[in-house]
């Protein structure tokens, strides 16, 4: 490592960081993550596509409409709009970079459909491998471009401040060696939070990190409450739960319990394709009813799986499934985290110098419920617009170079495992699919314990964006959207707000739950 870096540093190599960095081109920037880029993050996982209105007769319009319904009632119309405005263009770049989107006999886009979404508008590769096609295509357009430096192996820490703005980051490498990274620009692109449960689709860096880091230096949370549970895990005891993507409802296969019966159909209209956290809630009960809950694609699918959906069906057949005769076995799973650190339009926080864009951002597009293929598209759009506003800003000078921090970072200790575990079982029972009043205080004691305990700060960091989603949900008395508490299962109008808090915030309501 240089002891001069670039002034603007990104903390995150999947879709949104690696978009940005090739924006700000040919503006020197340096990508900061934990493994290699294009390997880093959730955004090589996803299967089903980016969604973009590209059939004929589809319009932004339509799609944010779509958008708007999934979210309960929190989307921000015109953010949503906006952003389904520069979809095709998005997806159209990315096609430029080589991005091998599945395409019809005459050279169009193909799309399929997925959820809640009133067109086929989901931009695909082979069925169910759009995340590692595009991410293998920007890897390759960040390793050919000289303006972007790559600092793989190491894992942010810390946001340090100065007088309300941000001067740099704390980052520990695979050694444990500490170092201090000083900028201009500091861009948040770190990914979700879903391994703060015990079953998740997510990566085993999507920690929160980027959240808590941001809440610990004065940044306001939003929508922290909200986090998406994918009903269609496939559940074979493996960490992270492979995925069965969406788009398999949306080419006919439904789901189905252990005698089956297709149960969907008795709860909403539209069956396997309602809102994800329908499906998600109406999964979870079959299954602690005892009744199971199954994927059933043997006829709408049947022996054509390997070749539509090679990802679905590698990952059943390793588990010693074969999903052409037989129905997958499923269960929720934290999949999504609508909330994050809050931003403007343009990916701007409420700290100075720091942005923010993926999955680690809470922009008002997603709302309560995120529209399903909605999130490679948000990656990108808001890559792409805070590249955009960052050439524009104006940047405090960098006073010191990057230097190592006095002493390397403790190991952490055999407890410290213990409580990653604890906390993992704590939000799955307490702060998961369903929760009420005294789960939620019980969840926010429980995490001022654990605090106590911690002396690593990556668990203090997952600590902290627990208390952060606990606390949000403790405070909204409502069910809308992902968020059900089951003392409070219907929607109340007059909370049809987004929720906005700091960690001082957070800290208080716990109090408040605990007297």
């Amino acid at each position: 490592m240089s002891e001069r870096l670039p002034p603007i540093l990104i903390i995150g190599g999947g879709l949104a960081g690696a978009f940005c960095a090739l924006k700000l081109a040919p503006l020197p920037v340096a990508i900061i993550a934990p493994a290699p880029v294009g390997d880093s993050g959730a955004s090589r996982w996803a299967q089903g596509g980016i969604a973009a209105a590209v059939e004929e007769g589809d319009t932004p319009e339509s799609h944010a409409k779509d958008t708007v319904a999934a979210g309960a009632g929190l989307v921000d119309h015109d953010i949503a709009l906006g952003m389904a405005r520069e979809a095709r263009t998005r997806v159209e770049e990315l096609a430029a970079m080589g991005a091998p989107f599945d395409r019809t006999a005459q050279g169009v886009f193909a799309p399929s459909r997925e959820a809640a979404h009133s067109r086929h508008r989901i931009v695909r590769v082979k069925g169910d491998s759009a995340g590692r096609a595009i991410m293998e295509t920007l890897r390759q357009q960040v390793e050919r471009t000289p303006s972007i430096e790559r600092l793989e192996g190491y894992a942010a820490q810390e946001i340090v401040t100065q007088d309300g703005r941000v001067t740099g980051v704390r980052v520990r490498d695979d050694d444990g060696n500490l170092r201090f990274l000083p900028c201009a620009a500091l861009v948040l692109a770190t990914g979700g939070l879903g391994h703060l449960y015990r079953i998740t689709t997510n990566p085993l860096d999507a920690k929160g990190v980027g959240v808590a880091m941001a809440a610990r230096a004065g940044a306001l949370i939003a929508d922290a409450e909200f986090v998406q549970f994918h009903p269609t895990a496939i559940d074979i005891d493996v960490d992270p739960a492979p995925l069965a993507t969406e788009s398999l409802r949306g080419e006919g296969a439904t789901i189905i319990d252990r005698a089956g019966h297709r149960f969907l159909l008795e709860i909403d209209a539209a069956g396997e394709l309602a809102p994800r956290d329908i499906v998600a809630r109406a999964v979870f009960a079959s299954i602690r009813a005892g009744r199971g809950a199954f994927l059933d694609a043997r006829a709408s699918v049947g022996a054509t799986f390997p070749d539509r959906f090679p990802t679905v069906y590698a990952s059943c057949r390793a588990a010693g499934l074969d999903p052409v005769v037989s129905p997958i076995p499923i269960a929720p799973a934290a999949h999504y985290h609508m909330g994050g650190v809050w931003t403007d339009a343009q990916g701007r926080t409420s700290l100075k110098g720091l942005w923010a864009i993926g999955e680690v951002a809470s922009t008002g597009v997603h709302g309560a419920n995120r529209l399903a293929s909605n999130s490679l598209l948000e990656a990108v759009v808001f890559a792409a617009r805070a590249a955009a506003d960052i050439r524009h800003a104006e940047l405090a000078a960098i006073t010191q170079p990057s230097a190592p921090v006095s002493g390397a970072a403790a190991g952490r200790s055999s407890d410290d495992l213990a409580i990653v575990e604890e906390l993992r079982d704590l939000m799955s029972a307490n702060v998961g699919v369903i929760r009420d009043a005294a789960g939620l205080a019980g969840a926010l004691n429980e995490l001022r314990r654990l605090r106590a305990r911690a002396s690593d700060i990556e668990i203090v960091n997952m600590l902290t964006v627990s208390t952060l989603i606990a606390a949000a949900a403790y405070a909204r008395r409502e069910s809308r959207g992902a968020h059900f508490r089951a003392d409070h299962p219907a929607p109340d109008p007059a909370q049809a707000l987004r929720s906005r808090l700091t960690l001082e915030m957070a800290l208080r309501i716990a109090d408040e739950a605990h007297p």
